[in-house]
């Protein structure tokens, strides 16, 4: 197969979907890759050492996307990007098509057939190509939270871990998946007190056991949430319905009862966000003020450490990768069950549920296409 990786282009995307190891793996097995002029540089990965991983330099997307027979991506392709897509060409990539619609209309003209990484599926339901983004932008959301508590930053002026005599910060978390866990476990080791929030009675009981002495959880529901947020300094969205947009679990109204100063961010944003005031915003721009509550919505966090970022979302992807590339996207998605809940728009039929619920579009089965 002719695999081709395009430079990411959103802004302030430094990652790259493939390394050169990735390529070695995919061009020894007889697969062609074609890498995008400088596309691994904000990764730290030159030209050179994608072709010495047997990979063909090319200088502009549009060869790129002329030759290949599938696109890798990390990020969703933008509008500059839409027309370079053909029928039938796979793309596999990181979609979130239930958050923006504009994109999801764009894939169904072109006919393309879309394999979104953060819905490929493994049998005990976790997503394997969402996790290590979800791990990263977890711990990063600490690490920013705690940045923007600071005062010359917009927030409380509070340290997280306290210090001998002054208590330390409250750090509230929505959801106790990947991405809450990985930013409990950051704000813990800082030495906060930490709050879990989970409507999954097991998952609390396995985060009461794992998880250190200063960090306690709690059901969610509207009322502990509302109780919860009028005293805690930093509050993380870590809530995804795969797939789907995320529910807001914190309104507009409730900014009220937050202290000045209080930070919110919102992991959840490229997928619509699980507070309703948050936005998507980039690293050059990341955070806005409403009623003197700092908001942090930055849609591609784990873009701001792309080393750590490209290296742990190509050990997820390769394997898939290789498959797709050995077999072509049907037999490998008829013969890895995995791989099918990834199939979100083919040939210009929707066929993921998420997606049509979220915009209204016919739903199509997808095992159709397998047959």
């Amino acid at each position: 197969m002719i695999i081709g990786v395009p430079k990411e282009i959103k802004t302030n995307e430094n990652r790259v979907a493939l390394t050169p190891a990735g390529s070695l793996e995919l061009t020894k097995r007889n697969h062609k890759v074609y890498v995008e002029k400088n596309a691994g540089v904000g990764s730290g990965f030159s030209d050179e050492e994608y072709e010495e991983a047997g990979a063909v330099i090319l200088d502009t997307a549009k060869e790129v996307f002329d030759i290949a027979e599938m696109i890798m991506k990390v990020k969703e392709p933008i509008a500059q990007e839409y027309d370079l897509i053909k029928e039938d060409q796979l793309v596999f990539t990181y979609f979130h098509f239930a958050s923006y619609k504009p994109l999801t209309e764009a894939m169904i003209a072109n006919k393309s057939v879309c394999l979104a990484y953060e819905t490929v599926t493994a049998a005990d339901g976790s997503l394997p190509l969402l996790v290590p983004m979800s791990e990263v932008a977890g711990r990063m959301a600490t690490q920013e939270g705690a940045k923007y508590l600071e005062k010359t930053m917009g927030g409380r002026g509070v340290l997280l871990g306290g210090v001998p005599g002054v208590p330390p910060g409250k750090v509230l978390v929505l959801g106790g998946g990947v991405v809450g866990t990985q930013a409990a476990k950051m704000a813990a080791g800082l030495g906060a007190d930490v709050t879990i929030l989970d409507i999954s009675l097991s998952r609390l009981r396995y985060l009461e056991d794992v998880m250190p002495e200063n960090v306690r959880t709690i059901y969610s529901n509207e009322y502990n949430i509302k109780r919860l947020i009028k005293n805690h300094d930093l509050i993380i969205g870590a809530v995804l319905i795969p797939g789907a947009k995320a529910p807001n679990l914190i309104t507009r109204d409730m900014l009220r009862d937050m202290r000045s100063g209080t930070v919110l961010v919102d992991v959840a944003v490229d997928q619509g966000g699980c507070i309703e005031t948050c936005k998507p915003t980039t690293h050059e721009d990341p955070i806005f003020v409403i009623d003197n509550v700092v908001h942090y919505c930055v849609a591609n966090m784990p873009g701001a450490v792309p080393y750590t970022s490209t290296i742990a979302l190509t050990n997820a992807t390769l394997p898939y990768a290789i498959q797709l590339a050995d077999k072509g996207w049907k037999k490998a998605c008829k013969e890895n069950e995995e791989l099918t809940p990834g199939l979100n728009v083919i040939n210009g039929k929707v066929v993921h549920k998420g997606v049509s619920d979220a915009f209204g579009h016919e739903y199509h089965d997808v095992q159709q296409f397998l047959a």
